[in-house]
C-alpha cells in the first residue's frame, strides 16, 4: 500500500484512564512530533461518550500549537496553513480492552495457536477451552457464560483432519448461549478459523444464534501456523461490532480517516515493522498498572502476550503473591522489614495513582518492576514457541509417541534490542536505572541495546502506520524511541575476583580503552546516542559472549543516554543468600553506576 501524502496528523490513544494526543507535522522531509496532550478518558458516567476525552486531549494541542484544528465538535480536514489537520487516527483500550475467550481441540495445539492469534490481534485473552482441557462439559458451559467475552474465537482440526471435536466444542458454546459484556440486543460476533470440513456442521450449530464469520484455519497443517487471516477478521469485528456497543464510539469511528485499532495491536505492529526494517530480534514490554504486555519478534515469528495479573498498581500485590516476598527483597538495596514492605505494597494498590515519595520508595518500587518484568517473560517464553505437534526428529520411540517439540523461540543470546515502556520504565528519574532494571530482569546475555518509549506513543504511530509507514517511521526513530544504550554480558559463572573479561573499546575520536574485569563486576561508560565504539571482547575460559566459550567477539557497540554497560556478574545472575552481604553487593553496583542520589 502506498503511503497517503500527508503534512499534519493527529493521533489519539483512548486508554481505560487518559486519552492521549499527539500532534505529527512534517518538518523539511522528515515527520516530527511537536506538541501532545492529554485528557480523562470520558467513557463511564457521567459522559458515556468516548469522544468527549478526544476532543479535551486535541484541545489542548490547539493551545499548545496555536493550531486551530476543531470547529465545534468537529476535526477540521484538510490541512491548509496553520488550520486543521490532514488526518485524524485513533487506537483504543477504553473499556477495558478487548476481551476475548478462545477455544481449540487439543490445549496445546490448535489451542495455543488460536491463543498466538487473539494476543496477537490486540486481545486479553480471558480463558482458553479445549477438549483435553480437563473440564467437564459442564464446567466449560458454565465458564463461557459466566465470562461474557467481547469475541469468542474457535479453532480446532488440521485440514482433513478430525471434525467431532471442534463440533463438540461448538456445541458447548451453542448450549452457553453466551452474552456480550457490551450492549444488548445484538449477537456475540465468533470467528470459526479451524477445519474447513467442520464449517458447514458449525454453521449450523452457530449461525442462528451468533455474528458467525467463517475464516481460514489457523492450523492447516502441523507444520503450519496462519494467523493473519483471523488475526485481520479479529480487527474488523472489534470495530464493526464491539466499538459501536461502547459509548460514544459510532462518532469517533466516523471521526477518524482510518479503522481503529485496539492500543496492544497497533504496538504489536509498529514493533514488529522495527523488526523487519531493521532485520533484527526485538523484545518489547509495556508495564502498566494493571497489566504486563510483553512483544517479540524472533526468527521473523511475532509473538505477544499480556499478563493480565502483573503490574504496577492495581495488580501489583499479584507480583508479590507470585514472585514471594524473598524474590522482591532481594532487589532491595537496604535491609528492610517483611511488615513495612508487605504495607508499602498494599498501600500502592489502594492508592494507584501516588508515585515515589523518597529514593526509598523509588528503590522497592523498581524491585518489584523487576519482578514483574521477569515473571511477564517467564509467561511469554512458555507461550513463544515452536509449533507443538510436529515431528522433529524420527527414531524408533517417538515414532510411537509423537513429542510436542514447543521449543521457545526466545533466545536471549540472539537478541539485537529491547524496548521499554510504562511508566516505572518511561519515567525512571536516572535513565541509567531502566537500564539496569530490564538488565537485571531479563537477565541480558552477549550484547543487547536497550531503549525505552519517551512519552508511550508507540500505539499512536501503529494506526498512523497503516496510513503512511515514513510517518510513522521517521517519529518512532527521532521522537519516541530513547536509546539508552547496550549492555555487554558473558554468560557463565566463576568465584568472585576470578578474571571474566578482557576487552578493548575503540572510541570516537581514536580514544582507546582498553582493561580486565573481575567477574562480579558492573562498569558504565560514556558514549553518547548517535556514536559508536568499536569493541572486542576475549571472555576467560568458562565465559561466552556470543562467539562461544573463551573465544574473542568483535562487534560494533551503539551508545545512548546511559552509555555502554559492561556486566560480569555472570549468567544466570545470582544474589547472594545472606541479608548483609547481599546489601553490600546491591550498594556496591549502585555506587558503581550512580544509579541513586548518595543519601545524606
Amino acid at each position: 500500500m502506498a503511503d497517503r501524502p500527508l503534512n499534519v496528523v493527529i493521533a489519539t490513544d483512548c486508554g481505560s484512564t487518559t486519552t492521549k494526543a499527539i500532534l505529527i507535522e512534517k518538518v523539511g522531509d522528515t515527520y516530527r512530533q511537536t506538541f501532545r496532550g492529554e485528557a480523562p478518558t470520558t467513557v463511564e458516567a457521567p459522559f458515556e461518550d468516548v469522544t468527549k476525552g478526544v476532543l479535551n486531549s486535541i484541545q489542548e494541542i490547539e493551545e499548545l500549537s496555536g493550531r486551530k484544528i476543531l470547529d465545534g465538535e468537529k476535526i477540521i480536514t484538510p490541512a491548509v496553513g496553520n488550520v486543521g489537520v490532514d488526518i485524524y487516527v485513533s487506537t483504543s483500550s477504553a473499556g477495558g480492552g478487548l476481551q476475548m475467550m478462545v477455544a481449540g481441540a487439543v490445549a496445546a495445539m490448535t489451542g495455543e495457536s488460536a491463543q498466538r492469534c487473539a494476543l496477537g490481534g490486540g486481545a486479553i485473552v480471558m480463558d482458553v477451552l479445549a477438549s483435553n482441557d480437563g473440564r467437564a462439559g459442564f464446567e466449560k458451559i458454565e465458564r463461557i457464560r459466566q465470562l461474557r467475552p467481547d469475541m469468542l474465537l474457535l479453532s480446532g482440526g488440521t485440514d482433513g483432519g478430525t471434525v467431532s471435536h471442534v463440533v463438540e466444542m461448538a456445541e458447548y458454546i451453542s448450549a452457553a448461549d453466551p452474552k456480550p459484556r457490551l450492549g444488548i440486543g445484538y449477537k456475540l460476533p465468533i470467528i470459526y478459523a479451524g477445519n474447513k470440513d467442520a464449517a458447514k456442521r458449525v454453521e449450523e450449530i452457530l449461525g442462528e444464534k451468533m455474528a458467525l464469520e467463517i475464516t481460514d484455519n489457523i492450523r492447516p497443517t502441523l507444520e503450519r501456523e496462519n494467523l493473519m487471516p483471523a488475526r485481520h477478521r479479529i480487527h474488523d469485528l472489534f470495530l464493526h461490532h464491539v466499538m459501536q456497543q461502547a459509548p460514544g464510539y459510532k462518532k469517533l469511528i466516523a471521526m477518524c480517516g482510518a479503522p481503529i485499532i485496539p492500543t496492544p495491536a497497533a504496538v504489536g505492529d509498529i514493533i514488529e515493522r522495527v523488526a523487519k526494517k531493521e532485520n533484527i530480534n526485538v523484545l518489547g514490554v509495556d508495564i502498566g498498572g494493571a497489566t504486563t504486555d510483553v512483544f517479540s519478534v524472533f526468527q521473523k515469528i511475532f509473538n505477544r502476550t499480556v499478563s493480565a495479573n502483573l503490574g504496577m498498581s492495581y495488580s501489583i500485590s499479584n507480583v508479590l503473591a507470585e514472585a514471594g516476598l524473598d524474590n522482591i527483597m532481594r532487589w532491595v538495596p537496604f535491609d528492610l522489614d517483611e511488615q513495612d514492605l508487605r504495607n508499602r505494597i498494599k498501600n500502592k494498590m489502594i492508592r494507584p495513582t501516588t508515585i515515589p515519595f523518597t529514593v526509598d520508595e523509588l528503590m522497592i518500587e523498581q524491585a518489584i518492576a523487576r519482578e514483574a518484568l521477569r515473571l511477564a517473560l517467564d509467561q511469554h517464553k512458555a507461550l513463544a514457541v515452536g509449533l507443538k505437534g510436529i515431528q522433529q526428529e524420527r527414531s524408533i520411540s517417538d515414532a510411537f509417541a509423537q513429542t510436542a517439540s514447543g521449543q521457545s523461540l526466545i533466545n536471549m543470546m540472539d537478541l539485537n534490542l529491547v524496548i521499554g515502556s510504562g511508566g516505572i520504565l518511561s519515567h525512571a528519574p536516572r535513565r541509567v536505572q531502566s537500564m539496569v532494571m530490564m538488565t537485571d530482569s531479563y537477565q541480558l546475555t552477549g550484547i543487547t541495546r536497550l531503549a525505552v518509549d519517551s512519552i508511550f506513543m508507540m500505539p499512536h504511530l501503529g494506526v498512523l502506520a497503516t496510513v503512511n509507514e515514513k510517518a510513522a517511521t521517521d517519529a518512532f526513530e527521532h521522537d519516541c524511541m530513547v536509546y539508552l544504550g547496550t549492555c555487554i554480558a558473558p554468560v557463565g559463572i566463576a568465584k568472585d575476583g576470578e578474571k571474566c573479561l578482557d576487552y578493548k573499546l575503540t572510541m570516537p575520536g581514536g580514544k582507546v580503552i582498553q582493561e580486565s574485569l573481575a567477574y562480579g563486576e558492573l562498569k558504565l561508560l560514556k558514549l553518547d546516542v548517535g556514536q559508536t565504539a568499536q569493541f572486542e571482547g576475549n571472555p576467560a575460559k568458562g565465559f561466552d559472549l556470543g562467539a562461544g566459550k573463551g573465544k574473542v567477539l568483535t562487534a560494533t557497540i551503539h551508545g545512548g543516554v546511559g552509555g555502554i554497560l559492561i556486566d560480569t556478574r555472570g549468567r544466570p545472575l545470582i544474589l547472594p543468600t545472606d541479608k548483609k552481604q547481599r546489601v553490600a553487593t546491591l550498594t556496591k553496583w549502585s555506587k558503581a553506576l550512580d544509579l541513586y542520589p548518595e543519601l545524606k
